[in-house]
């Protein structure tokens, strides 16, 4: 399953603590990286699609950062699964 996290810098943390942080990281066990993107924006200032087959790894992966970090975490899928379940729930109706 995707996961989509948002993080939004705390207002009293630097973007140079959390890059600090960030060259030192490692995932945990059970996270498959899709993709990061560093936003140009106000918030979100992260933005981190993994994959993983469980919440549980999800929040392994994003606790440790709930000191830097507001998050919001979003499970998603691709458009292609997306228009696939869409299909198959029209053709139920």
């Amino acid at each position: 399953m995707l996961f989509v996290s948002l993080f939004t810098l705390k207002p009293t943390v630097k973007f140079a603590d959390a890059l600090e942080k960030r060259t030192e990281w490692k995932e945990p066990e059970g996270i498959k990286p899709i993709a990061e993107y560093w936003l140009m924006t106000g918030t979100p200032n992260v933005i981190s699609i993994d994959e993983a087959d469980d919440i549980a790894s999800i929040m392994a992966s994003t606790v440790p950062w709930s000191d830097v970090f507001d998050i919001n975490v979003i499970p998603a899928v691709t458009a292609e699964e997306g228009l696939k379940l869409a299909s198959r729930m029209m053709s139920k109706t």
